[in-house]
């Protein structure tokens, strides 16, 4: 399954980006071999329907959502790509009903596109994120995005190749907390010995599967010495297991400012689910913001692929000014998956 894309990179980047595309990112913007069929061969995608075509959900979400969605059908459209979209409405106002029935479209059809959907902090604690809801009910429990140097994109830093593994369903974003005396606040974070092996494994297999030749951990294991400090322990023992990889381990403050000193050090990076939504948005802006950078969540079965950032735009929607560049490579990386 192939489809050739040429896009106008809008907004900062002010260049004209052109790749001839193959629904494989890491092979447009020359690189590492196959970041993304790793962990397709892992997973059971779906059935192509009579006649070679697929059904795939379609969430445009909030924000600029719905119009990044219109380019993507537009796309397809005069590519004759074999995709047919199942669009189904969930936003921040949505009930619990519209993200059951979001759900069971991606469990009938086991892939989806995906805008961001809007967590209003105006709501009450017991009103759960609609975006975390989804990927634990669906166990996406890895979030993979590339960040890379685009060509014809002017950026501060050159020659950024990284790979970002975030642990996509426990840590800060279990939406454990309450308010145990008038004023204080207790607030769980959740690290699981079995959750931290397989976000390890699954970064040093993509590593292994990529060409890569370096994982780092990003952790606080020298102040949470217990929640960290188990993932921590999770990242050294897989990596033991692959000798021929390069380990190392940083706290994430320190990170933080080697990304944004000297990038070009990391190859392949994993962490926990807090630390990943920081360390995807730097990268992100690394490389020319987050119009530019897609995707993907996945699990053993479901797959959900979105932009890298995870942000509805809501200050620009309507004006035609929204970057369609990363929203399209993740509709190129969903295709990937789907041949």
């Amino acid at each position: 399954m192939a489809l050739k894309v040429v896009m106008a990179v809008s907004g900062p980047a002010k260049a004209m980006f052109r790749p001839a595309l193959l629904c494989r990112p890491w092979e447009v913007l020359g690189g590492h071999e196959a970041p993304w069929r790793s962990f397709s061969q892992q997973t059971i995608p779906p059935s192509a329907k009579y006649g070679g075509r697929h059904t795939v959900t379609m969430i445009p979400g909030d924000g600029i959502g719905p119009e990044l969605m219109l380019h993507v059908k537009s796309v397809f459209r005069h590519a004759c790509v074999p995709v047919d979209f199942e669009e189904v409405h969930v936003s921040s106002n949505a009930d619990e009903e519209d993200i059951r029935n979001a759900i069971m479209a991606i469990r009938r059809n086991r892939v989806a596109l995906k805008g961001n959907i809007e967590t209003n902090h105006n709501l009450p604690p017991s009103y759960k994120s609609r975006n975390n809801i989804l990927r634990t009910s669906l166990d996406l429990y890895a979030n993979v995005i590339h960040c890379k140097s685009l060509p014809g994109v002017v950026t501060r830093h050159r020659d950024i190749d990284i790979l970002i593994v975030r642990e996509n369903t426990e840590g800060e974003y279990s939406s454990l907390e309450h308010e145990s005396v008038a004023g204080v606040v207790e607030s769980l974070k959740i690290i699981t010995k079995a959750k931290s092996l397989r976000i390890a494994e699954y970064a040093f297999k993509l590593a292994q599967e990529s060409g890569r030749k370096k994982v780092t951990a990003v952790h606080k294991a020298n102040i949470m010495k217990l929640g960290d400090g188990l993932f921590l322990q999770c990242c050294k023992e897989v990596a033991a297991r692959y000798p021929q990889i390069t380990f190392e381990n940083m706290i994430v403050d320190n990170t933080t400012m080697q990304l944004v000193s000297r990038p070009q050090q990391f190859d392949v990076m994993v962490m926990p689910n807090l630390y990943g939504n920081i360390v995807n948005n730097v990268c992100a802006g690394l490389v020319g913001g987050p119009g530019l950078v897609a995707g993907a969540n996945y699990g053993h079965v479901y797959a959900v692929f979105e932009t890298a950032t995870r942000n509805t735009g809501k200050s620009i929607a309507n004006k035609n000014i929204a970057n369609p560049t990363a929203t399209l490579l993740a509709s190129c990386m969903m295709l990937d998956h789907l041949k």
